[in-house]
């Protein structure tokens, strides 16, 4: 308690000055003077103080100066509640219960930067209440294999939507006076062996696939910070790197932020010193050990790097670099005294994590237009699956939370369709009966022994006599599903799922399957199940969200942001045996090669003829659209030119709903290899019953070109492009072809 009462006060010091106020506490300079100002009158000390953690969440300040700490939080889905200052375990506050929002799997799944940026806005709010400075998130990896535990972190398999759904995000955020943190910069894209894995990509691939979302973060997003990934690249870790950090972040995209280690992810001082990391933070986990009253002084940029600077080993023209960094890093968040507020768990954040949560989900399938529930007469509705009860805000790794409430699916269904409808309830299987992460329980207790015969007999036995099946099922945050820190041992579901399915679909015609989870997984029983949901980790709001799609409230309009393969071996890193990687001989070190390069995802399937599940960008709804032809303002540009492509989308059914309109370009005489297509635009548009839209794309010189490693730059080859227009990368309706001079 001493150490926060003495933070508070070095926070709100009051420094005395004779004349005029000092360059760095007068705000209406700008804030590079500011910068200077203050550098101009740290000592060493304070300096190399500012660059190492002081707790497990914290880093110092310069007391003296008035220049406040910095409070970190994980995310990036809700804000992490509080824990000892020196330890992993709960600190037991009793205010720290956040409002949990959607999976960035589901935001990236509503196509839709509104929504982006109103998660951005409201998840801002609750780390600003909270006094947390950094939000570490939102994270970009791109989803190469649906084995990676963390998939459900991130936004996707395509780097062009991962960019356009981030900006907004980042700009939510910061908009509070609250940095965020992107992460997890780069090549983190499996979480087996993730602190030894030595990624072996080529310069294309890691420029068109693994690049551009953290670039368009950087350069359009503004984001302040950026977290380093585990990995190696180049036989370097992330969270060092030359390559990356300087020669990239630094120098070509000119980041002006700074660079933060994830925790443990700082393995050397002279790395860490010239390899452009500025704040290391967990580089051991209870902050006590290594013989020292506190571990903190002994992190590598702490007394290792002044033992470094006094003997004259190295200059401090690294370290000055490193705090101008994380002074700027302060004048815009601790030292900002025009920041907002915040607030905390209020009605609003519900209505957005609900909203969010509603327009994500996507209708795999509708055979029959079995959804919406028709409830013109009173039904019974049997309710099966352990995921219709169990809460999944707890768990899965650093995303965990502690939440005031989590709307479970069967308790949402039951409020929605109370008066409507006789709601039943069966277990169907047991899959991970434990609700407990890091010290925060669930308060649920999930056991049940009972045979996986009996929990079946009794499921299929409702099943039949009930008008109405919805099993919900899927995956958990448990480890080795999707959960940081593990990967999936395979793309089916867990727990005899599938055989479950399998019954209840004999049992009764009407069943619909929601599968929730971040991942995408197989359904051998697809063919036999007429309606097939998929509903993501969804937060406190889940079961409301659910239900509002299910019973038609809703008009669902989610679509994947990766694609459903049929089988492990029809995705390219498996097909090619490239996951998950090679160990060295005598060496920990694990060697990961992108043998796909830039084949990935759906890319992959489409170039490679491989008919996918579910493909990329789909997602049904309870209406129909129809797409006109498309007209071109060109029919040749030039270098410096764009081109406009426009068509009228029209909603010909009986129902108000939305249609997010996916452009893709392909370039079918390229002298290199080039998908069959590549998502260059989408728009979503709402539609009245009968009502149409006139939606247009702007493409230039950029969106038709690749990356020539050879001359480091973007090459984009004279000759004929064709637009593709459609609902998915599977469903293109509508092509129009154009020349590049």
């Amino acid at each position: 308690m001493k150490k926060y009462i003495l933070s508070a006060i070095a926070a709100c010091a009051i420094i005395p000055v004779m004349g005029a106020i000092p360059v760095y506490l007068d705000d209406s300079r700008p804030i590079e003077e500011r910068v200077e100002d203050a550098l101009g009158r740290m000592t060493t000390e304070e300096k190399v103080a500012m660059l190492h953690a002081q707790s497990k969440f914290s880093s110092a300040g310069v007391p003296r100066l008035g220049i406040p700490e910095f409070w970190t939080t994980d995310g990036p889905h809700g804000i992490r509640p509080e824990v000892m200052w020196d330890e992993w375990e709960q600190a037991k506050w009793t205010n720290d219960s956040c409002t949990a929002f959607p999976a960035l799997t589901c935001l990236a799944a509503t196509w839709n930067p509104d929504m982006s940026l109103l998660y951005g806005k409201s998840i801002g709010e609750e780390a600003r209440y909270r006094k947390k400075d950094i939000l570490l998130g939102p994270g970009v990896n791109i989803y190469r294999t649906p084995l990676n535990g963390r998939n459900f972190e991130y936004m996707g398999e395509d780097p062009y939507l991962a960019g356009e759904m981030v900006v907004p995000y980042i700009k939510g955020v910061q908009d509070n006076g609250v940095a965020v943190c992107l992460k997890h910069f780069a090549l983190n894209n499996n979480e087996v062996n993730r602190h030894t894995t030595n990624v072996v990509v080529d310069n294309r691939t890691l420029y068109e696939i693994y690049l551009p979302a953290f670039k368009k973060a950087v350069q359009e997003g503004k984001a302040w910070t950026i977290m380093g990934s585990y990995n190696l690249y180049k036989d370097q870790h992330a969270c060092h790197n030359q390559y990356l950090l300087n020669d990239i972040l630094k120098g070509e995209w000119g980041f002006d932020g700074a660079v933060v280690s994830d925790w443990g992810g700082t393995h050397d001082t002279d790395q860490a010193i010239h390899n452009g990391l500025d704040m290391e933070f967990g580089s051991w986990t209870n902050g006590l050990s290594n013989g020292a009253s506190n571990a903190y002084d002994n992190y590598y940029l702490a007394n290792p790097y002044l033992d470094k600077i006094r003997k004259g080993e190295v200059g401090t023209e690294e370290l000055d670099d490193k705090v101008h960094r994380i002074l700027r890093l302060a004048f815009r968040t601790t030292m900002d005294r025009n920041r907002p507020f915040g607030s905390f768990n209020s009605p609003e954040h519900l209505e957005a994590a609900r909203k969010i949560g509603e327009e994500g989900i996507v209708l795999l399938k509708n055979d029959r237009s079995l959804l919406p529930l028709d409830l013109s007469t009173p039904k019974k509705v049997a309710v099966i699956g352990e995921n219709a009860v169990k809460m999944m805000t707890v768990g899965g790794g650093s995303s965990s939370l502690k939440v005031r409430h989590e709307v479970s699916p069967l308790e949402g269904l039951k409020r929605r369709l109370q008066g409507i409808a006789d709601v039943s309830y069966a277990r169907g299987y047991v899959g991970d009966p434990t609700g407990e992460y890091n010290g925060v329980t669930t308060g649920q207790d999930l056991r049940d022994d009972r045979s996986p015969e009996a929990l079946m007999a009794e499921a299929v036995d409702l099943a039949r006599n009930s008008d109405y099946v919805i099993f919900v099922g899927g995956l958990n945050k448990a480890a080795g599903q999707d959960c940081e820190d593990s990967d999936r041992s395979g793309l089916g579901l867990p727990y005899g799922q599938d055989a479950l399915i399998e019954a209840l679909a004999k049992a009764n015609p009407n069943l619909v399957v929601v599968n929730v989870s971040g991942n995408a997984v197989a359904m051998p029983w697809v063919g036999e199940v007429p309606a097939i949901v998929q509903a993501w980790f969804l937060g406190s709001e889940a079961g409301n969200a659910i239900a509002s799609v299910l019973t038609g409230d809703v008009n669902p309009s989610g679509k994947l942001p990766m694609t459903f393969p049929v089988r492990l071996k029809d995705v390219g890193a498996h097909a090619l045996g490239a996951y998950p990687g090679v160990k060295r001989v005598d060496s920990p070190i694990v060697d990961l090669e992108y043998k796909e390069g830039i084949l990935v995802g759906y890319r992959w399937a489409d170039t490679k003829k491989v008919k996918p599940l579910f493909p990329f960008g789909h997602g049904l709804s309870f209406t129909e659209f129809t797409y006109g032809n498309p007209v071109a303002d060109k029919s040749v540009m030039t270098d410096s030119d764009t081109i406009s492509i426009s068509l009228d989308v029209s909603n010909t059914g009986r129902t108000a709903g939305a249609e997010t309109i996916q452009l893709y370009i392909s370039d079918p005489k390229s002298s290199v290899i080039r998908p069959d297509k590549e998502l260059k635009g989408f728009q979503k548009v709402f539609l009245q019953p009968g009502e149409s839209k006139t939606v247009r794309f702007s493409l230039n010189k950029d969106d038709l070109s690749y990356f020539d490693a050879e001359r480091h730059e973007w090459v984009a080859e004279p000759g004929v492009f064709i637009a593709k227009i459609g609902a998915s990368s599977g469903d293109i309706r509508k092509t129009i072809k154009f020349k590049l001079k």
